[in-house]
């Protein structure tokens, strides 16, 4: 019987079996950022540890970095944190991404562009949404703050190993339905907590079609159903997207290549769970409540507790209403927004402000709204200015900033005031995660939170902007 590409990378990195069961993995590529990176290095200088291998790691900033005047930093703290990094990689030899750089940017953006992100190896950040990578055939993982020490001493971790459940979605997307609707629509059907214990592999015609951007997109919600993570097997179009990318070895390209596909899963492989899902099935999904799995199609409605299913899923409904301020009963479209955030590690790409770009010419933002377009890194921004996308954005009245985390998280300005309602292409509808402790978050496609934006409030962005023809992006 043959391997998943999970199977064939764990086995590959495999450095020992510890004697409660774990598995010590090395780590091929580590990455960092200013939140999670201080209290490591203070470890290791404690221990009077080095970085173990010092080539293996790349930093950057993007949490807590302004998205306005970047050269000042939000308050005292921010700046610690950014002479922190600054200096820990100048100590330790880590190469940093920093904001006068022009590689700045999210880390879970940066590692892709520059091509640190490879198929075949494991990859460790201490951020959540590491996952991210998996879209290349890596194996992915969000850790804490003292595992971010022992990779930085040792390029090792210990984990349990996972079990691996492949998620099919075949046959053809409707219009208007993108890959933030397809993870959306997955983590509704499993749950937040239906990939405890697993990695997911994602298959089928509708993966296969996706673009990386796309596939990018999928994964980093991985953790949202509670999987460690979740990878895509690489492909050609995995391949075209590295060539020449600044960290690929391009001298030996082809025979790198080979290697690279060589990790995806055998046909016979052995998978612990198969789980099929029509794509006809999947609409424009947005999320109701503060969890990612509390989460709708456009056309319906809001849920009603009493038509719960058992009392804990009835208390969970009714926690999510009354935080949210929603009626139970009603239809999500016509729910008012307030602010419009478009960015993050989950839609933060090139291509995302390109499908928006190309509908919102001629509309304007509500005089309602806050809308705020936040590119992933800075060649993004780059790349948008040079096509000028900015100015299609401006136009509509989006304020256009620079590359950051912005309101994903708000660890910076960007912050919810009060009970205000975000429409959100991030990853997470949390309590108080955008900045306010009563702020509200709706997730939703990049292409619905301009949608909503325009309108003032949660729109069908198929009807806004004549979707009905328009063949689906994957």
């Amino acid at each position: 019987m043959g391997k998943s590409l999970f199977q064939k990378v764990w086995d590959s990195h495999r450095v020992g079996t510890l004697g409660d069961g774990r598995t010590q993995l090395f780590i091929g590529t580590h990455l960092i950022h200013e939140v999670t990176s201080p209290q490591a290095f203070g470890m290791l200088r404690d221990l009077d540890l080095t970085v173990k291998f010092p080539q293996r790691t790349f930093a950057t900033i993007d949490h807590i970095v302004p998205t306005i005047n970047q050269d000042q930093p939000a308050d005292p703290m921010a700046a610690e944190m950014i002479e922190a990094i600054r200096k820990n990689c100048d100590d330790f030899g880590v190469t940093y991404f920093d904001l006068k750089s022009g590689k700045q940017g999210i880390v879970h953006v940066v590692g892709p562009e520059q091509g640190i992100t490879q198929p075949g190896t494991t990859i460790a950040c201490g951020d959540s949404h590491t996952a991210t990578h998996g879209a290349f055939g890596a194996i992915a993982f969000g850790i804490g703050t003292s595992q971010v020490r022992d990779v930085l001493a040792t390029q090792t971790i210990a984990l349990q190993e996972m079990k691996v459940r492949r998620i099919e979605v075949n046959g053809d997307l409707r219009p208007g339905v993108y890959a933030k609707d397809v993870i959306l629509h997955i983590i509704r059907l499993l749950g937040a907590n239906g990939g405890i214990g697993y990695a997911y592999e994602y298959a089928g015609d509708v993966f296969e079609r996706m673009s990386m951007e796309e596939r990018m997109t999928v994964c980093n919600m991985s953790i949202e159903g509670g999987a460690r993570c979740g990878y895509v097997n690489p492909d050609a179009k995995t391949v075209a997207y590295l060539k020449g990318r600044p960290y690929v070895d391009n001298e030996n390209f082809d025979e790198t290549a080979t290697r690279w596909l060589s990790f995806a899963s055998d046909a016979d492989a052995h998978f612990d769970d198969i789980v099929k899902i029509d794509a006809g099935e999947i609409e424009p999904t947005v999320t109701w409540g503060i969890s990612p799995d509390q989460g709708i199609s456009i056309k319906e409605s809001i849920p009603d507790p009493l038509k719960a299913a058992t009392p804990e899923a009835k208390a969970s409904v009714e926690e999510a209403l009354a935080y949210m301020k929603l009626p139970a009963g009603t239809p999500i479209e016509g729910v008012k927004v307030d602010v419009a955030f478009i960015g993050s590690c989950t839609n933060g790409r090139i291509s995302d402000f390109r499908e928006v770009a190309k509908y919102i010419q001629g509309h304007k933002v509500a005089d309602t709204v806050q809308a705020i377009v936040v590119p992933g890194s800075q060649i993004v921004a780059i790349q948008c200015e040079q096509e000028g996308l900015d100015k299609i954005f401006i136009e509509a009245g989006f304020e256009w900033r620079a590359a950051g985390c912005s309101m994903c998280l708000a660890m910076n300005p960007d912050k919810l005031i009060g009970d205000q309602l975000c429409a959100s292409s991030s990853n997470r509808n949390f309590k108080g995660r955008q900045g306010s402790p009563t702020g509200r978050t709706v997730l939703m496609s990049p292409v619905m939170v301009a949608a909503a934006a325009i309108k003032g409030y949660v729109t069908d962005a198929r009807d806004l902007f004549d979707l009905s023809g328009t063949a689906a992006v994957a």
